[in-house]
């Protein structure tokens, strides 16, 4: 039986002890397609307080948000304090539970390059100066990516180890436009490529059951990012919960969500063509409370995972 290629291995692999990733939400973050740059409302799945919790962190920050044409940020001290209350209680849970010996700092929520370039400067500098920390992994867009901040992270990413995650989610613009994305596939496919090139590393999220699309497109979604040269892959299953515009869809019948075997299919089959040196980061994804609407097999992770080493043993696999 062969072992997937997974993220924890290539940590392991690189840093020759356990390595984790210290997920951070930072108050003050948001998205340009929820602030109304590129469109309003998010994407059709995304419920937009679902990353609320860390702005209750904060009281003072409720209501703030930054953006790439910020002029001034006078929540950063108390950004920075955020940061490391974070790191310190997560970090000590993964030592403690897991044992972790380094970390990575993972900005994870909203989108974590839309800010003034000297907002971002503090944060992952401030980030890399914990102990045992070796370096960043920071969700984005890639519409929310300056130049500058791009040369940045190639300059950090000399000492220190720095990924960007990127939101492909499909490569066909149409139903990019149907999820209310607010960019096409020729964005994203060109800073990939851009931060390839600067030398960082890359990890590709990929959806699938997407609106409207057929497997053969879901699975030339990831074929086209595997060609762009992405480092490390995760696959979500489309799910939709309370308060969106995919649950009024749907509500309304417009909208049927993925089978877990037309999923378990996909994903099998989206594995056997990866590049070997792409490691996975996620195989699935689900909620288990009452904003879950459908489909109901994402509620339960350890069933899914279950299944899925079970689909994968048939081809020799395992996860």
């Amino acid at each position: 039986m062969k072992q997937i290629y997974t993220y924890g291995s290539y940590l392991r692999e690189k840093f020759g002890v356990k390595v984790y990733k210290v997920g951070i939400n930072i108050s003050g973050f948001t998205c340009p397609n929820i602030d109304g740059t590129v469109a309003k409302g998010g994407c059709t799945f995304c419920e937009n307080d679902s990353f609320s919790a860390s702005t209750q962190t904060v009281q003072a920050l409720k209501g703030f948000h930054l953006n790439l044409d910020s002029d001034e940020n006078p929540f950063l001290d108390k950004q920075l304090l955020q940061l490391k209350q974070q790191f310190d209680a997560i970090s000590s849970r993964q030592k403690r539970e897991y044992g972790a010996e380094k970390f990575l700092v993972y900005f994870q929520s909203f989108t974590n390059t839309y800010a003034p370039f000297q907002t971002l400067k503090a944060l992952y500098e401030k980030a890399l100066s914990f102990d045992n920390v070796v370096g960043l992994s920071i969700g984005t867009r890639s519409d929310s990516i300056t130049e500058e901040t791009l040369e940045y992270l190639k300059e950090l990413n000399k000492e220190k180890e720095i990924w960007l995650e990127f939101g492909i989610q499909s490569v066909y613009d149409a139903t990019l436009k149907k999820i209310n994305r607010g960019h096409d596939s020729a964005n994203v496919k060109e800073w990939i490529l851009k931060s390839k090139e600067a030398g960082l590393n890359v990890c590709g999220h990929l959806i699938f059951g997407l609106p409207g699309e057929t497997q053969k497109m879901m699975l030339e979604t990831a074929k086209e990012a595997y060609e762009w040269g992405i480092d490390s892959v995760k696959y979500h299953p489309l799910y939709v919960v309370k308060r969106t515009a995919l649950a009024n869809e749907y509500a309304r019948g417009e909208f049927q969500p993925i089978s877990e075997e037309l999923y378990l299919n996909t994903l099998l089959k989206a594995l056997e063509m990866k590049p070997e040196n792409v490691s996975v980061q996620r195989v699935t994804a689900g909620i288990d409370d009452d904003s879950l609407l459908a489909p109901q097999w994402c509620r339960d992770k350890n069933q899914q995972i279950r299944h899925i080493n079970h689909a994968l043993k048939k081809i020799g696999l395992k996860y």
